[in-house]
């Protein structure tokens, strides 16, 4: 990309459905939700997702905004270059209007604006089932927020993501039958994985090992935690 361009105009543990041990309390004020481009499907998954993590603070990146509908919700402010959306097609919303030629995505621009809110959780809607360089771009963003303490979501409904940390529990509240993989992105030592049709313990995953894929989970509840690396955990859920 060219280099970075200044804005034209600015007008900034207890399982629950997706990951980790946080309470609703601190979710309500801390949560932002980030509408990107790709696919978003209408299921349960999605349902549970929105309810037990209430938008504090909303951010529409460019052609994102076509979730608004499906998600219920009118963003505080739409960010983007507009190269696969039209300013006009939303009026009244707050705007902040970027070149097309910058060293940003959209989605790291309306990040950005989410964390300078102070958002601790990002619930990124729409990051799944796009172009793959953009899908592998914001899992490997989701993982560099989360080496800095935040807790980030890649969720399109039907599928979800969430980078994972050595030496932290990850109790994770899914459905019977749900199909989950577990990816190295660095080798991961002692991994132990229960509540799922073939359960792992201190086991040793590589990178570019398919051993951790498709999984299934038993019950209402998987546990994922390892000693060593880091991973990728993605769930597919139910069309339901």
């Amino acid at each position: 990309m060219l280099s970075r361009a200044t804005p034209i105009s600015r007008h900034a543990a207890k399982p629950y459905p997706l990951w980790g041990s946080r309470t609703r309390y601190d979710a309500a004020l801390m949560n932002a939700w980030i509408l990107l481009g790709g696919r978003l499907t209408a299921n349960q998954a999605l349902e549970r997702t929105k309810e037990r993590y209430p938008a504090g603070f909303v951010v529409a990146a460019d052609g994102g905004i076509k979730h608004a509908t499906l998600l219920g919700v009118r963003p505080d402010l739409w960010v983007g270059d507009f190269d696969s959306s039209s300013a006009t097609d939303f009026p009244g919303l707050k705007m902040e209007i970027h070149p097309r030629e910058k060293d940003q995505l959209d989605a790291e621009l309306a990040i950005e604006r989410a964390i300078e809110r102070g958002a601790k959780t990002l619930i990124l809607w729409g990051a799944l089932g796009g172009r793959f360089d953009h899908t592998l771009a914001l899992a490997l963003i989701a993982l560099k927020l989360s080496r800095q303490g935040l807790e980030v979501v890649l969720h399109s409904g039907d599928e979800s993501a969430l980078p994972v940390l050595s030496g932290q529990d990850y109790p994770l509240e899914t459905f019977p039958g749900e199909t989950l993989s577990v990816l190295a992105l660095e080798q991961m030592e002692g991994l132990t994985l229960g509540g799922v049709r073939w359960p792992l313990n201190g086991a040793t995953l590589e990178v570019g090992s398919g051993w951790g894929m498709s999984n299934v989970a038993l019950g209402r509840q998987v546990n994922l935690s390892f000693a060593g690396g880091v991973g990728l955990m993605v769930v597919q859920h139910g069309a339901v």
